[in-house]
């Protein structure tokens, strides 16, 4: 399984992102998704998840402001990132559940995955 995280860059506080995670060697239909988020200088936090049948989960900093979704047909997760501000800066990681199925109580968690995406940079200019 190899995920593909893409479109991070540099944005100005209110601006908007939106990032893929595109997956291969596996179909993840059956899978939660996820994303997290790592700043410099701090441990790898939960900022989303969906699971296989669509439930969707957000962190409080971030809930209001970013949509997850996912596209089965074409093995992919996105993160639509609204408002975005300062604090938001961080390498931003996709990640696959560790089992088919996983209820929403396991994908708020970085060990209810079980491959990670090398991370996109994402950089907040205030």
């Amino acid at each position: 399984v190899q995920l593909q995280a893409s479109g991070g860059g540099l944005v100005q506080a209110g601006g908007s992102l939106r990032l893929s995670c595109a997956g291969s060697g596996s179909t993840f239909s059956s899978d939660g998704m996820g994303w997290f988020r790592q700043a410099p200088g701090k441990e790898r936090e939960f900022v989303s998840a969906i699971t296989w049948h669509g439930t969707t989960y957000y962190a409080g900093n971030v809930k209001g402001r970013f949509t997850i979704s996912r596209d089965n047909a074409k093995n992919t997760v996105f993160l639509q990132m609204n408002s975005l501000q300062s604090e938001d800066t961080a390498v931003y990681y996709c990640a696959v559940s560790r089992d088919r199925f996983s209820p929403m109580s396991r994908l708020k968690f970085a060990d209810g995955f079980r491959s990670w995406g090398q991370g996109t940079q994402v950089t907040v200019s205030s």
